[in-house]
């Protein structure tokens, strides 16, 4: 491991000389991609570092425990010695931890999808919970979000909205939101008081740049037509609504937020080339052993990730099993707790495999 470390170093130091060039400066492409480069090894360069003072603190420590000193000073050694002693072992598992490598999405911005599952018209309307829960967490994390594509129904809800969130680090927290969230409450359109139970999906996709999809322009359908829903006259009126039909895939993509139609096809064909860069990469995914997989954030719409009961007031994370009793409080975006445990229990269950 350590070798390795050595190796980052060097390439640390040899990065930060070149960003220093003047020749590499005049190239403003390299010279951002030399940065980011230099930016994503300080960290683990910063803890090898603190690693390596603390042995040294240690070996001093030794060094003068051999000297003849009075008791009280030797006493402070020692206790500065046992005490640099128990950081070893936690600096080590950062180090493996830094070590492991970065999910080359997770500083990329999310285009994320909810669509009411089961339960009609109450999924509609906690499909619009959770589209405020996200963009409330998105103010507090200071990221923007941008609506893409809404489908409304009748009765506030939403059976489909399409946004995205830009900001830093937004796909390395939201990624583990993609699955199935479940609702337990009394809709307000039963009588009788009963708890209906009711389902959301929820679909979190890092924004794909045109070099990490391909879209043959021959290989798409778009179709315009005039835009439905709230959206003003102008919207209503004029056929600035965008249809793209990806003819390999059969994924189909709309849009019509905008007034203009080259704006709804620009953000139609971002969804797009996310939606493909998912096919890829869950291509990708299941070519890794069963073993290998990790069980968190593995992005599978099917599977029931968390519950949201209102008669107890609780949220319910079943991966890791974490239990909130402050529902009111998630669902206004204070998600950090849910989405710190899930991150810790992911970067633990990698760092097991990466040391089997």
């Amino acid at each position: 491991m350590f070798d390795q470390i050595e190796e980052l170093v060097v390439k640390f130091n040899e990065i930060g000389s070149k960003i220093n060039e003047p020749a590499v400066i005049s190239d403003q492409e390299t010279w951002r991609k030399l940065m980011k480069e230099h930016s994503g090894l300080q960290p683990i360069v910063d803890k090898y570092r603190e690693y390596k003072k603390t042995l040294d603190d240690i070996d001093d420590a030794l060094l003068m425990l051999e000297d003849d000193m009075d008791e009280d000073f030797r006493n402070l050694v020692k206790e500065e010695l046992a005490e640099n002693k128990k950081k070893i072992e936690p600096l080590e598992n950062e180090l493996k931890l830094l070590l492991i490598p970065k999910d080359p999405n997770d500083d990329k911005n999310v285009i994320v999808e909810i669509r009411g599952g089961a339960g009609g018209d109450e999924a509609a309307l906690f499909a619009a919970d959770l589209y405020r829960m996200y963009n409330r967490f998105s103010e507090r994390s200071r990221w923007k979000s941008e609506l893409m594509d809404i489908n409304e129904s009748g009765i506030g809800g939403f059976k489909e909205v399409i946004f995205m969130i830009k900001g830093d680090g937004a796909y390395s927290k939201l990624k583990y939101e993609s699955g199935v969230h479940r609702v337990q409450r009394i809709p307000t359109t039963e009588s009788g008081g009963r708890i209906h139970t009711s389902t959301v999906t929820v679909a979190v996709l890092p924004e794909a740049e045109e070099v990490d999809v391909d879209v043959n322009l021959n290989d798409i359908r778009v179709d315009v037509f005039r835009s439905s829903g709230n959206g003003g006259q102008s919207v209503n009126t004029t056929d600035s609504a965008v249809r793209i039909t990806h003819m390999p895939t059969g994924i189909v993509v709309s849009c019509q937020d905008e007034k203009s139609q080259l704006k709804n096809k620009d953000k139609a064909m971002k969804v797009l080339r996310a939606k493909l860069y998912e096919l890829e990469l869950a291509k990708q995914h299941s070519e890794l052993a069963a073993e290998k997989r990790s069980q968190i954030g593995t992005g599978d719409r099917s599977e029931r990730i968390r519950t949201y009961n209102f008669p107890q007031g609780r949220v319910t994370d079943h991966r890791v099993g974490l239990t909130l009793h402050k529902l009111d409080q998630v669902l206004d975006g204070d998600i950090e707790e849910i989405i710190s445990t899930l991150s810790t229990v992911d970067q633990t269950e990698k760092l097991k495999q990466a040391t089997t």
